[in-house]
């Protein structure tokens, strides 16, 4: 069954790379700069920000798309009934985890915006600009574990162990 959520989760992914093109140019510009002897402000703070943005924008995609590392040495011990329930408490365990960090992520660049925080390094940037990418990635992947919290009620068929192990080899 095809996720209606996939083209977000796809979307995220896209946002996430090309945050990653971004910091690979700040980083090639600061290298440039240190071997032709000019300096651009904020740089090096600028990569760690597209860092961070590629970073919390991934984590919902690479969720959905099965590519993140589960609990599968504790369940794959279970069958059956308990399997599932050991299942539906790890996702419940993950909502609640994914959520609080959402909420917080989202908290923190509402305070950051509301206050006029700004860097501390020579950028001066707002805070808020790079907070985005950290609260969107947490909210998207919040929703991901919800979806995935969902389709496991409705009775999908949970991960056979030797088909993740195949795909992680």
């Amino acid at each position: 069954m095809r996720s209606p959520l996939q083209p977000l989760y796809r979307a995220s992914l896209w946002l996430a790379g090309l945050f990653m093109i971004a910091m690979l140019a700040t980083i090639l510009v600061s290298i440039l700069g240190r071997q032709f002897d000019f300096y651009i402000r904020g740089i090096d703070s600028y990569a760690g920000y597209f860092m961070a943005a590629a970073s919390f924008l991934a984590l919902a995609g690479t969720f959905a798309h099965g590519d993140h590392i589960r609990v599968t040495l504790v369940i794959s011990r279970f069958t059956g009934k308990p399997r599932r329930a050991f299942e539906i408490f790890s996702l419940i365990l993950a909502i609640a985890i994914s959520g609080a960090f959402a909420f917080y992520s989202v908290k923190m660049a509402w305070w950051s915006w509301k206050f006029n925080d700004i860097s501390t390094a020579n950028d001066a940037t707002p805070l808020w600009i790079p907070q985005i990418g950290m609260a969107l990635g947490t909210v998207i992947f919040c929703i991901a574990f919800i979806e995935e919290f969902i389709l496991v009620l409705r009775g999908k068929p949970l991960n056979d162990q030797s088909a993740e192990l195949a795909r992680t080899e």
